[in-house]
């Protein structure tokens, strides 16, 4: 297996996240490993948040698991009725189509990385917390309405 050298893959801080709910993300910062790689069944993503960035929106998928490796640093895990710290080792999986939004939050003065493990959403994605969903790749608000 080849070595993956970090410095070489495009650090970006993109989000499709309309305005407001972009600014939790914005000090999120994510290189897309699997296309460097040759992967093309799930994606990994090695992703940095800043001090005060969230990885997402607190969400949850309808079809698509997710699995997370903190690296370094520390995170906070939000998800129904909990608030778990997470540090270099821990790990965390969400399965599909279990309710059970999430998210992490760095509450600390560093940064945190982690390594994030899904495939592209092909299905519904649910946003508990705020007034927004995505579906057929597009976001929109609860009611239907465009942004």
């Amino acid at each position: 297996m080849p070595r993956i050298d970090l410095g070489t893959i495009e650090q970006v801080n993109r989000t499709g996240y309309p305005a407001p709910y972009a600014t939790a993300v914005a000090g999120r910062w994510v290189r897309r490993l699997g296309p460097d790689a040759g992967l093309s069944d799930f994606g990994v993503s090695h992703v940095v948040l800043k001090p005060g960035a969230a990885s997402s929106q607190r969400h949850w998928h309808e079809d698509e698991d997710e699995f997370v490796v903190m690296l370094s640093g520390e995170a906070v895990l939000v998800e129904e009725g909990a608030r778990t710290p997470m540090r270099a080792g821990d790990m965390a999986a969400f399965p599909k189509g279990e309710p059970n939004g999430h998210q992490l939050v760095n509450e600390s003065g560093a940064d945190c990385a982690f390594l994030a493990f899904g495939r592209a959403a092909t299905s519904d994605c649910h946003y508990p917390d705020i007034d927004m969903h995505l579906s057929g790749g597009v976001f929109r608000r609860k009611d239907g309405s465009d942004f």
